[in-house]
């Protein structure tokens, strides 16, 4: 494919660089550029690129370009020419018409997956009738496009099941998980109306196994090892009998023949992270005086230690994000003419900020620049390809003064919550405090997410969005229809 439409490409630059012929300017080169990059997209069939960074809102961006480039350094993720945002919709499960402001990764997802607004927790499904929902994903292969997903996280994950999978909870990853599923003793219910021998679809993993899917890429080992629902077979070998080559490990994921149906599993839940704190600290609670505590205008507050973000030992030979965009690219790309959907996911920005553990963030949106520079690498060669960068909610994590601007009239003010004190590459201290809860896990938040998108977004990618119309932006970029 490549090769036959490089020579178009030269010959339509070549046209459009002509200013000037016989000594005449010719008026009309403005129209002739333009002109000629139509030609160019015609030459190319129509792919999208969706990267979600979960959790990934404003602040986290903030702190990880503070941390990787600098205050004044700019990412990838910011050289986007086209930015917009999006507004998070969420419905309550009893009273879809009542909003609820605050979103999980599951009803955020199917959202964009499918232009529907639906409750917490489910995946691919309509709040209270509980309806299957047809995903731009679902629609792509319907029209013979090729399509993927990748993860950091388990590709059962809320997430990327929302763009292949259809079950009333998140939890129901593979067939033990199904019934009365529970957490240290509470009860966190199941999805018994999608079990196979009820008429459903199974769980998410056998859901996946059974997909048309050509490329699904995370983790999640241990739900694939699992036994069907049926018990004759492992979900793994249900995939390897749908005709997926099923591999562990980036060697032998860089063998897969193009063309070939993978699921790459790399770890057998979420694969570790990139980086962490110093020792594995995450964020410490202050440490106020007694007299502090009597009034607080009264004695000293000792902080936590400031430290670095350094390697984490996990990680290893733990395929990165950038090398599975590739790795999809490259199977995705063979031979295609028709385009193709490809979701990718840096799942533990969200993950992380839950433990409270800004270096594990930080090295996980790394991870998503780096993707993100293997799409626009890959746009390059292929025009007609949209790229979009979001979010699918806002996270804990904020950033504060490293000492309080009170601090210098006396007042040992401090966070009510727990922080941490980063010494960046810069020399300088960066606080970010976590304080929606005392729990032992930090929670979402309601704010808008950013909305990201290449060249090929300009004019289609208005200034605010709802997260529904982000499905309606790739439906229309890959003519597959009315977006009803």
């Amino acid at each position: 494919m490549h090769r036959i439409q490089r020579p178009l490409e030269s010959i339509v630059r070549h046209i459009a660089s002509l200013s000037v012929a016989g000594g005449l300017i010719l008026l009309s080169g403005a129209g002739l550029a333009e002109d000629a990059a139509a030609l160019s997209h015609e030459a190319h069939p129509p792919n999208v690129i969706l990267i979600i960074g979960d959790g990934m809102d404003d602040q986290q961006i903030t702190i990880a370009r503070n941390y990787l480039v600098g205050a004044s350094g700019r990412m990838s993720l910011d050289s986007l020419p086209v930015r917009s945002t999006a507004q998070v919709l969420t419905v309550d499960e009893n009273d879809p018409s009542l909003a609820v402001y605050v979103a999980d990764s599951a009803n955020s997802a199917t959202s964009i997956a499918s232009g529907i607004t639906t409750s917490r927790g489910r995946v691919g499904t309509s709040a209270g009738d509980d309806k299957d929902v047809k995903t731009v994903l679902e629609l792509a292969e319907q029209k013979g496009m090729k399509t993927g997903l990748v993860a950091t996280s388990s590709v059962t994950d809320a997430t990327p099941a929302s763009f292949a999978a259809h079950v009333s909870l998140r939890i129901c990853a593979n067939p033990s998980q199904m019934v009365d599923v529970s957490f240290k003793g509470i009860a966190l219910g199941g999805c018994p109306d999608d079990l196979i021998a009820n008429g459903g679809p199974g769980s998410i993993s056998e859901q996946l196994a059974n997909s048309s899917v050509d490329v699904i890429l995370g983790g999640g080992r241990k739900d694939f090892d699992t036994p069907t629902e049926g018990g004759e077979q492992s979900v793994r070998e249900l995939a390897l009998a749908n005709g997926f080559q099923v591999v562990d490990s980036g060697a032998e994921l860089a063998a897969v023949p193009p063309g070939q149906r993978v699921i790459g599993l790399f770890g057998e839940g979420t694969l570790p992270v990139r980086t962490r704190g110093e020792g594995g600290r995450v964020a410490e609670e202050p440490d106020p005086s007694f007299l502090n505590g009597i009034h607080w205008y009264l004695g000293s507050v000792e902080l936590p230690e400031p430290m670095r973000c350094e390697p984490d030992p996990e990680y290893g030979d733990t395929p990165s994000l950038g090398a599975m965009t590739d790795a999809a690219l490259l199977q995705l790309g063979y031979e295609n003419t028709n385009g193709f959907f490809l979701m990718v996911e840096s799942a533990s920005i969200d993950k992380q900020a839950h433990a409270r553990s800004a270096c594990g963030s930080i090295g996980e949106l790394e991870q998503l620049n780096e993707a993100l520079d293997s799409a626009l690498a890959f746009a390059e060669a292929n025009p007609n390809t949209l790229i979009l960068v979001t979010a699918d909610h806002g996270h804990a994590a904020q950033i504060i003064p490293d000492k309080s601007l009170f601090n210098q009239f006396g007042a040992p003010v401090y966070t009510p919550g727990r922080l941490v004190r980063l010494i960046t590459p810069e020399g300088a201290g960066l606080a970010i405090n976590y304080a929606t809860n005392g729990f032992m896990m930090e929670e979402h938040t309601g704010t808008q997410v950013p909305l990201l998108a290449n060249e090929v977004g300009r004019g289609k990618v208005p200034g605010m969005v709802t997260q529904p119309e982000i499905y309606g932006l790739m439906v229309e970029h890959l003519g597959l229809g009315k977006t009803d």
